[in-house]
C-alpha cells in the first residue's frame, strides 16, 4: 500500500489472519529500534518500551542494517535496498488509533527497507523510497520480494482502474455480488456484439476517414450490406478508384472552396484569382453603437472626446 495508509494499524487490525503487509512511509517518519531485554534504570524496573532513534531525513541517526542487496533492472538500473530488522514505528493516541485511548498502544516489529535506484523514466531526479513490512526475520530474497511487489502494485491498481472502467462498474450502483456478475456478464455480451457487427458498418465512414485496408469481397460498386434490400437513404458505398478516376473523398475536397482574408480581400485558392475589395468595417474606423459613430475604430468604447458626434449632425 501507498502512504496515504496507516500500515501499522492495518497490521494490528489484521493480526489473526495469515497476510504481510508492505506500505511506503513519508520521507519525514520516524521508526524506533528494538530496546531488548535491558532495564530501564540501575535498580531495575519497567523494561524499556523503545530503543534508538532512527530518523529518515538524518543519515547520521541509522544503524549498521541488517541487509544489503543489490539488482540490476532494465528501467531504474541498479536498485540497492537496505533493510533493519525489528524497527517499530510510534503510535499515538489519534487518527485511527482514537478507538485505542483508553489503553496502551501496541508495539509492532517489523523490517525497514530503504530503496534507492539508480535512475528513472524521463530522466528524473531518483529519490529513496522507504518501506516497512510487518514480517521480521526476513531474508535476502523476501526483501527482494517485498519491493518488486511494491514495484508492481502500480500496474495491478492501473490494470483494475482500466477493468472496472471498461466493464462498467463505475458506472452502476451495484450493492450485491451477484448484480455485479449480472451487469459484468451483459457488458461483455455488449462489447462481443458490437464486435461481431463491426463489418456490417465498413462501408459508413466519414469524409475524413481514410479507405477500409482490404477491398470489398464483391465487385466494385456493389455493396454487400445486409440492407441493400431497402432504401440506401443516409449510406455511401466504398468504389475502389481506378486509373483516371477520381476518388470519393478527391472530389468532395475539390468542390470545397478554401478562403482566406487577406488585407480586406478575399482570394479563391483554388483558382488564385482575387475577388473584388469589399469595405471591412472593421478595417475602416467606422463602428456605430446605436446612435452614436466612432471614427477611432472599434477598440475604443468612450462616447468622450472630439472624435465623436453625433450621428445625422454636422460639425
Amino acid at each position: 500500500m501507498d502512504a496515504g495508509y496507516d500500515v501499522a494499524c492495518l497490521t494490528h487490525a489484521l493480526a489473526d489472519l495469515p497476510v504481510t503487509l508492505l506500505g511506503r512511509l513519508r520521507s519525514d517518519r520516524v521508526v524506533l529500534r528494538d530496546p531488548g531485554s535491558a532495564r530501564s534504570g540501575p535498580k531495575g524496573g519497567r523494561p524499556r518500551r523503545h530503543g534508538g532513534v532512527l530518523t529518515f531525513a538524518k543519515p547520521d541517526s541509522w544503524h549498521q542494517p541488517d541487509l544489503t542487496t543489490a539488482t540490476h533492472t532494465t528501467r531504474y538500473g541498479t536498485a540497492e535496498a537496505t533493510a533493519w530488522d525489528r524497527m517499530h514505528p510510534r503510535p499515538t493516541h489519534r487518527g485511527p488509533w482514537l478507538d485505542h485511548a483508553k489503553e496502551e498502544l501496541p508495539i509492532l516489529h517489523g523490517t525497514l527497507i530503504r530503496l534507492p535506484v539508480e535512475r528513472l523514466p524521463g530522466d528524473r531526479d531518483p529519490k529513496p523510497v522507504w518501506l516497512w513490512c510487518s514480517a521480521t526475520a526476513a531474508t535476502p530474497v523476501d526483501v527482494d520480494r517485498w519491493w518488486q511487489s511494491f514495484l508492481r502494485r502500480f500496474d495491478l491498481e492501473h490494470t483494475l482502474r482500466l477493468l472496472k472502467q471498461t466493464l462498467g462498474w463505475t458506472a452502476s450502483k451495484i450493492r450485491h455480488a451477484d448484480s455485479a456478475d449480472l451487469w459484468t456478464w451483459l457488458i461483455i455480451a455488449a462489447h462481443t456484439q458490437l464486435r461481431l457487427a463491426r463489418p456490417l458498418a465498413e462501408d459508413l465512414r466519414r469524409l475524413w476517414e481514410r479507405p477500409a485496408a482490404s477491398p470489398p469481397p464483391a465487385s466494385a460498386g456493389v455493396s454487400q450490406h445486409p440492407r441493400d434490400g431497402g432504401p440506401s437513404v443516409g449510406r455511401t458505398e466504398t468504389v475502389q478508384a481506378g486509373p483516371g478516376t477520381t476518388s470519393r473523398l478527391e472530389e468532395q475536397a475539390a468542390r470545397r472552396t478554401s478562403r482566406r482574408r487577406q488585407n480586406g480581400q478575399t482570394c479563391r485558392i483554388d483558382q488564385g484569382i482575387p475577388s473584388p475589395p469589399r469595405i471591412n468595417a472593421k478595417l475602416s474606423g467606422a463602428c456605430r453603437r446605436g446612435r452614436w459613430t466612432c471614427r477611432r475604430g472599434p477598440a475604443v468604447r468612450r462616447r468622450t472626446g472630439p472624435r465623436w458626434r453625433r450621428a445625422g449632425r454636422p460639425r
